[in-house]
């Protein structure tokens, strides 16, 4: 009779366990964020959670990924995205609460090589060779058919006129993160990511910067999508504070509104 009142209170206590994981989910917000994101999203995360006990669970890809997870009905409560245009994808899909939409972010691109490479202090402007300066190696950057920042130095490649001749050596990597990981392993001689990128990978070093009138305004714009738990809206508040515009300067990237406190 001991042992069955034992396995009674037993299932029991499984039995109401069963019901506390709603509970508990109701306190977890998941976010879809460009990869470049991930360094600095993780300490955002962390000094959320220290302060109101809400678990952030962070998916990172290209948002091009992102977007199309977001549009298949893949369980996210804030996309982040490297840029307006995979934004505006989804909006357009009708599955991103327009009115949470703020710019948050700014970044810039450069060029960077192995930390040990002889190639360094690069002059980037009107007609600078590319091509030549990586010789027989890669260039890694994100796709630039779908990946931001494929797609932000393409375009900066066209208006220096470093384009067509580069064109043939390049990488098309799935993300900035894995572009990052071609050039830190020497796998490519150059690689064109976000500073902010370059600034976590000991692996390399920035050798030049692309001026920002040769490429769109790199933007990353944050917001709940339709599907968002209550939570979320306390989450994005949180992004515009000062604490959280502390941490993300702290890893380079340009805060693009006035923070609350």
């Amino acid at each position: 009779m001991i042992r069955i009142a034992g396995l009674f209170t037993a299932f029991v206590i499984l039995a109401g366990a069963s019901l506390s994981p709603a509970a508990a989910e109701d306190k977890t917000i998941t976010v879809f964020a460009a990869a470049s994101m991930k360094n600095a999203l993780d300490a955002v995360d962390a000094a959320y959670t220290a302060k109101t006990g809400v678990k952030v669970t962070a998916s990172y890809a290209a948002s091009s990924v992102l977007a199309r997870q977001i549009e298949q009905g893949a369980p996210a409560d804030v996309f982040v995205s490297a840029d307006t245009d995979w934004m505006d994808y989804v909006t357009s899909k009708k599955t991103i609460n327009e009115p949470t939409r703020v710019n948050l972010l700014g970044n810039s691109i450069v060029l960077i090589a192995p930390k040990d490479s002889k190639i360094d202090n690069v002059t980037i402007a009107q007609g600078f060779d590319l091509a030549k300066l990586a010789g027989d190696g890669r260039i890694a950057t994100g796709d630039v058919k779908s990946v931001p920042v494929g797609k932000y130095a393409k375009a900066a490649l066209e208006k220096l006129g470093a384009w067509t001749a580069a064109e043939p050596k390049f990488a098309m990597a799935e993300s900035v993160r894995a572009a990052l990981t071609l050039v830190a392993r020497g796998e490519a001689n150059l690689g064109i990511v976000y500073s902010t990128d370059a600034k976590v990978e000991p692996g390399v070093k920035i050798v030049g910067t692309f001026p920002e009138n040769s490429h769109p305004a790199i933007i990353y714009p944050v917001a709940a999508t339709t599907t968002a738990k209550p939570e979320t809206n306390d989450y994005l508040a949180f992004l515009r504070t000062s604490a959280a515009k502390t941490i993300l300067e702290k890893y380079g990237f340009k805060f693009l509104i006035s923070p609350t406190t």
